[in-house]
């Protein structure tokens, strides 16, 4: 029997632990969320459910011996919990707990982000582009990825790019503007699940780095106008990087957000054979599409 852990099982999570039983990847995945409305939701996908803060001995105390740990958990945006708490700190108490087991996992995958490279002026980055932070939160994000790197299990680092698909399409913000120029680097929540679910499956890229992210970069503005068209809308106002900065209520997380231009590149996920369901945004967004217009568009 395989058992695999997903500690943090939230929006990526479930449908990881869906596929990976769906596809008889495991026979048991057991998740780990805060809420009640968190343990609602793994258990009616088929997940055991373990409610607390994947962070704790008490909590990873219930966790059982398993074959495999995915390191799904996030901080969300106003939450208190910091960068460095969580996937720092965190990890570190997560990692120390599984290590010291008479039975600890045989692999373990962490799920970071393509955040920790920060500004790159449009290039085009891949798992070799060294990363230099320039942030505490890009500091916090490198150093997250070097502790399963160091640690006694075999460990893969998966960064995602901006995560969407079922509920957070978020049409509107595109639809009714302003813009804000800059390029989208997208992962489909489905890939990113089914990514990770095909590195357990094929035994693919233990002790590596891989970037999860689609095969075309997009402009924000051009994503705008493309779904525009397809709605039956008219394009959105938009808005350059400079006129947006000048809105003193940004964050300083926003701030470094709309600064941080990069083009991610998928070739390293490609050549481990991995068949992207949703290769660029036309096929992601095209669900989202339907339900507004009400229309099959794959019938035009």
């Amino acid at each position: 029997m395989t058992t695999v852990a997903i500690l943090g099982c939230g929006y990526v999570g479930i449908a990881l632990g869906e596929t990976l039983l769906r596809d008889g990847t495991a026979d048991r995945v057991v998740g780990v969320r805060r809420s009640d409305s968190g343990v609602d939701a793994m258990e009616a996908a088929g997940i055991e459910a373990i409610q607390g803060d994947v962070t704790t001995d008490s909590t990873l105390s219930a966790l059982p011996d398993v074959d495999a740990v995915v390191f799904a958990a996030s901080v969300g945006r106003g939450s208190e919990t910091t960068a460095r708490e969580l996937y720092v700190e965190g990890q570190e108490t997560v990692l120390d707990q599984l290590c010291s087991r008479d039975d600890p996992p045989e692999r373990y995958i962490y799920t970071s982000s393509t955040g920790v490279y920060g500004d790159h002026g449009g290039d085009w980055v891949d798992e070799e582009t060294p990363l230099d932070p320039a942030t505490e939160r890009q500091q916090a994000l490198a150093d997250a990825e070097r502790l399963p790197q160091e640690s006694d299990i075999d460990a893969t680092v998966v960064r995602f790019a901006g995560l969407y698909g079922p509920d957070r399409h978020r049409l509107e913000r595109y639809l009714d503007g302003p813009v804000t120029e800059g390029v989208l680097n997208l992962t489909h929540r489905d890939d990113a699940a089914g990514a990770i679910a095909f590195l357990l499956d094929e035994d693919a890229a233990r002790d590596d780095l891989l970037l999860v992210v689609d095969d075309e970069p997009v402009s924000k503005w051009e994503l705008a106008d493309w779904l525009a068209t397809e709605c039956n809308e008219p394009t959105p106002p938009k808005q350059t990087k400079a006129e947006r900065l000048a809105d003193d209520s940004l964050s300083a997380g926003a701030r470094q957000r709309l600064s941080a231009d990069k083009r991610c590149r998928n070739r390293k996920l490609r050549s481990l054979g991995y068949d992207l369901r949703y290769p660029t945004f036309r096929e992601g967004y095209r669900t989202a599409i339907e339900e507004y217009t009400g229309t099959d568009t794959q019938d035009k």
